[in-house]
């Protein structure tokens, strides 16, 4: 007897691994779609950074940059204070690539494109759904050039850094380098989410107010990223109240700057980035923004980062889709392949349509970033909150979903979607909580009651010919007439409903019908759930629904 075949006790068969080495452009029939409607002349670029950000060797880095997790190196071999933090070269890759295809920056280097917001968050969405972790500073960045183009004097010594699509990870003064990132610092222990609770002290070398130097004295709970090479900080001062200010990690004269890092946190997910609590020992800033206007001017970089939650959440949403449409096709189980299964179906096409409401909800608010006419504005102020809340909500909710189509080789911790399931719920907390995103929608309203008017009346247009849809905004009107107590208590039911309005207008004017009616129909049943994939068959077109998610190969 063979003593190998003895020992032979089973064979794998039936098992597949997560779907990669395919185009995430290219594939993505929605998205296509959105660009050609839009006017993109962006494919070709957008298609080359399909092919790389899913191939095999960028699935690899995105897995070793979250296994190898950053190390801080507080002090060098003598003692002498370093801060340094060591990322895997993994990480490395995927932060040039995004800066190679202008992630960080695309709206701004293309500002007379009509469709530059589009165009980025193409490639927002792209990048995000393979590594999410380098997004953080891509998002930061992004988010921070508005306000430094508003300070001439910073802007000319930084601002070609800001633009540059040439990566330099190289920790030295931002004189010495090719490109820069910045990140932001607003969180205190005592605070949270109510940044008026800050106590960071800013007093000014000489004189004070905007563009001058001030010392910081202070700390900060979570400090997004440390090793961005400057931070826009909130911090209070004696005689102007809470200012904004840019502080860089290295100063001109070539030195620290005396902001220690503390440590590193050990978060659920979002491995791959560095999140730190630092303490500011007379660290040199400079007042950006006007004085006493530090939390409308750090708010305004937080509405473009709200919106790259919402675009970043859509990404993981399509990518646990696509895995598990991919894997399905495959997998046999009772003599038949999973996708066949009628039940597994219903679990498909719930994921698949709320896939593309996410993406047609976060490509339309980008379309609206790139106009200043009334009613854009109105789906900015109320739908960028509105969607950062919802999509990211559903993407945790659904990732966990997404994990179980796989069984146990999902819950697994060397495979995407597992990384996905503790990547999700980055989005909901980051630039404010759920409750603190209905509580802005809820004060765009009040604030501007015309806005809400007029988001209605665009939604009218189309609601108005189907019933269901009719009937529900004519029930939220009715609803947000409420006095402020009852709203904020009803906020995440009013927002919710709200976010998925828009969601099903949108599919309306933009999906095929057979879209559009699957989601109106199934998300305004009477017995559809929380719990995915609880439709009645007549409600959906199984085959078109799924071939148009991800074509057979």
């Amino acid at each position: 007897m063979n003593i190998a075949q003895h020992w032979q006790t089973h064979e794998i068969s039936n098992q597949f691994d997560e779907k990669q080495d395919y185009n995430l452009f290219e594939t993505d029939m929605v998205l296509k779609e959105i660009l050609a409607r839009c006017g993109s002349q962006d494919q070709a670029e957008l298609s080359a950074m399909g092919q790389v950000a899913g191939s095999t060797e960028y699935y690899e880095y995105a897995e070793l940059a979250n296994q190898h997790t950053p190390i801080l190196h507080a002090f060098d071999a003598r003692g002498r204070r370093k801060d340094f933090i060591e990322f895997h070269p993994a990480w490395h890759k995927w932060m040039s690539l995004n800066r190679q295809f202008d992630s960080h920056a695309y709206p701004f280097n293309h500002a007379k494109s009509p469709v530059k917001w589009v165009d980025w968050a193409a490639r927002f969405y792209l990048a995000g759904q393979v590594e999410c972790g380098n997004l953080c500073p891509n998002s930061m960045t992004l988010g921070s050039i508005p306000l430094i183009q508003r300070e001439p004097e910073l802007w000319s010594k930084i601002g070609n850094k800001l633009l540059s699509s040439e990566y330099d990870e190289r920790d030295v003064p931002i004189a010495q380098k090719k490109s820069i990132w910045l990140g932001m610092g607003m969180t205190e222990k005592q605070g949270g989410s109510d940044v008026r609770a800050n106590e960071t002290l800013a007093i000014p070398v000489a004189e004070s107010g905007r563009g001058k130097a001030y010392l910081l004295t202070g700390h900060k709970w979570f400090f997004s990223a440390p090793m961005c090479d400057a931070h826009l900080v909130v911090a209070k001062t004696e005689q102007d109240g809470l200012a904004c200010f840019f502080v860089p990690r290295w100063l001109e004269d070539g030195s620290k700057n005396n902001i220690q890092i503390q440590r590193l946190k050990d978060k659920v997910g979002n491995r791959s980035n560095s999140s730190s609590e630092v303490e500011f020992k007379d660290a040199w800033g400079m007042m950006i923004g006007e004085a006493g206007r530090g939390i409308p001017t750090i708010i305004e970089m937080a509405n473009y980062t709200r919106l790259t939650c919402s675009v970043g959440s859509s990404a993981m949403l399509r990518q646990a889709l696509v895995q598990c449409i991919a894997y399905t096709r495959q997998r046999k189980a009772f003599g038949k392949h999973l996708a066949q299964q009628p039940l597994m179906q219903a679990v498909l096409v719930d994921l698949a349509l709320e896939s593309e409401a996410a993406t047609q909800l976060s490509f339309h608010l980008a379309q609206c970033y790139q106009q200043d006419d009334a009613l854009s504005v109105a789906w900015k102020r109320i739908m960028t909150p509105a969607s950062k809340f919802w999509i990211c909500k559903r993407a945790v909710e659904l990732s966990g979903e997404t994990m179980e189509v796989f069984g146990g080789n999902g819950y697994v911790d060397n495979g995407i979607m597992a990384r996905i399931f503790k990547e999700a719920p980055v989005n909901t907390i980051w630039e404010g909580s759920g409750n603190v995103m209905c509580l802005d929608v809820l004060r765009a309203i009040a604030r501007d009651p015309e806005s809400i008017e007029l988001f209605f009346k665009d939604l009218a247009s189309t609601a108005l010919g189907d019933d269901t849809l009719k009937q529900e905004l004519q029930s939220l009107f009715t609803l947000f007439q409420q006095p402020p107590e009852e709203l904020q208590f009803m906020g995440r039911s009013l927002v919710g409903r709200l976010t998925i309005l828009a969601q099903a207008v949108l599919l309306k004017r933009y999906a095929p019908e057979f879209v559009a009616a699957a989601f109106i129909q199934t998300r305004y049943s009477s017995f559809h759930g929380r719990v995915v994939g609880i439709l009645a068959a007549q409600q959906v077109d199984v085959e078109c629904l799924l071939e148009r998610a991800l074509a057979s190969d």
